[in-house]
């Protein structure tokens, strides 16, 4: 084994984790708290039922199983869902209520969790070129972690330690970058864009995980 420090980063704009986030706009869902709505996607209409303590459970279950699935596996068998080709699975039992509730948006959500991902993959190929098979991109996208990492190191007066980081580059309607899994971040598109804001927003991160 190598005695280097090891850190791997994976971009990307996951269309599950859209599917799920356009979902939870349809719905009104407010969990997780701090997240911000999805721009160019209609909000639930106000005098819209409210959401039951059962459904948010279920959609929370359904987020932390799609946002990091092998550190929340179903404690009972998934079935895919109806309408949303292989990108919804949710627990054969226990998750009724939201299987009924997310039924009637299935096309819009795949809709435009396709095309916010097809727009994230543009800015990639415009801007940096290839991706490696793990989904760490490199050129200008490996250089905006590098050059965080190196900045901490500088910092703490350390080799940074070996570290894995998900982040997911999404539409949100604020601009910021927000956990959403204990090695997973979102980061607005925007924000991703802007080099030099993006590299203050990346380093407090790096820091928690190095």
């Amino acid at each position: 084994m190598a005695d280097k420090p090891q850190w791997l980063i994976r971009e990307d704009a996951s269309v599950p984790v859209l599917v799920a986030l356009a979902l939870r706009q349809a719905l009104g869902i407010r969990a997780p708290d701090d997240l911000p709505s999805l721009r160019d996607l209609p909000v639930r209409a106000p005098d819209a039922t409210d959401v039951t303590p059962a459904l948010e459970k279920q959609w929370r279950d359904y987020w932390d199983m799609t946002v990091e699935p092998r550190a929340h596996p179903s404690g009972v068998p998934l079935e895919l869902v109806d309408g949303f080709d292989t990108l919804v699975a949710l627990p054969a039992s226990g998750a009724e209520e939201l299987v009924d509730a997310i039924g009637p948006h299935a096309a819009s959500a795949l809709h435009f969790a396709r095309v916010a991902h097809d727009r994230y993959l543009s800015s990639i190929r415009s801007s940096v070129g290839t991706r490696t098979a793990g989904g760490t991109a490199n050129g200008e996208s490996y250089r905006a972690y590098a050059s965080a990492i190196a900045e901490f190191e500088r910092d703490i007066g350390r080799r940074a330690h070996s570290f894995e980081l998900n982040v997911q580059v999404l539409p949100f309607s604020q601009r910021g970058i927000w956990w959403i899994g204990a090695l997973t971040v979102a980061v607005t598109d925007g924000l991703r864009r802007d080099v030099v804001s993006f590299d203050s927003a990346i380093r407090p991160i790096i820091a928690e995980l190095a």
